[in-house]
């Protein structure tokens, strides 16, 4: 099967370069040169995944990727000059599924588009189930939660909560198995489906992001902190 990419970065040096490994995987490749030209490519073609610089002209990366998640969970790679961590929170709080440095290894570039792919598409970890006897279910339901797998839609009560790929799996991993504690690893590695090697903070700031979108405030009446262990879904509040 045939993938799009989208190539949103007002660099042209880059986008060539990307082209060109992106090509030799047999992507079909799009590009823009600031972000509104790449919002309105996004409105006309059907793309799978997105490489978004962050600071382009008309509109940033951040914009973007906030009009992006208002309908989409479509994998989405950020790709900053800057290095510091708040830029790397602040994208993966609004939804990116990975971030980049410049300058990178376009080899690494590729590699971590090619997971994301597999992970959300060929292997279909986009509505990825659970296990024993939630294997094969269409839709989970934790108190007035409800994943809906074959949509990849999370709804509280008749509210439509958007979600990105990192979190609904992680929503599908707490709702297969409610009441189960995860430790920071199972829950990394089933996230991101990624080796947990070193601690950081994504786990954290993916579960504050949750529990902001299910209106969990400080009440942990959807996702407990169960200290020193991991996280865990309340079955019931």
């Amino acid at each position: 099967m045939e993938y799009t990419i989208l190539l949103a970065d007002d660099e042209a040096e880059i986008r060539e370069l990307l082209r060109l490994y992106l090509d030799h995987e047999s992507y079909r490749v799009l590009e823009a040169n600031d972000g509104l030209e790449a919002l309105d490519l996004l409105k006309k073609e059907h793309v799978d995944l997105c490489v978004l610089d962050v600071m382009m002209p008309k509109m940033d990366g951040f914009c973007l990727l906030k009009e992006i998640r208002k309908k989409s969970n479509m994998p989405v790679l950020m790709l900053s000059a800057k290095d510091g961590d708040s830029d790397k929170i602040l994208g993966l709080n609004l939804g990116a599924d990975d971030y980049l440095s410049k300058p990178f290894n376009p080899l690494e570039a590729v590699a971590r588009i090619n997971a994301s792919i597999r992970r959300f598409y060929a292997l279909g970890a986009d509505i990825a189930p659970g296990s024993g006897e939630d294997r094969g279910k269409k839709e989970l339901r934790v108190q007035d939660l409800r994943l809906d797998r074959e949509a990849c839609t999370l709804y509280r009560g008749e509210e439509e909560i958007d979600l990105t790929s990192v979190e609904y799996r992680i929503m599908d991993l707490f709702m297969s198995h409610p009441g189960k504690v995860f430790t920071k690893q199972q829950i990394y590695e089933r996230g991101w489906e990624e080796e947990y090697i070193v601690e950081d903070n994504n786990i954290m700031v993916c579960i504050s992001k949750l529990r902001s979108k299910l209106d969990d405030g400080d009440n942990n009446h959807y996702i407990r902190t169960i200290r020193g262990l991991g996280y865990r879904m309340e079955k019931k509040r």
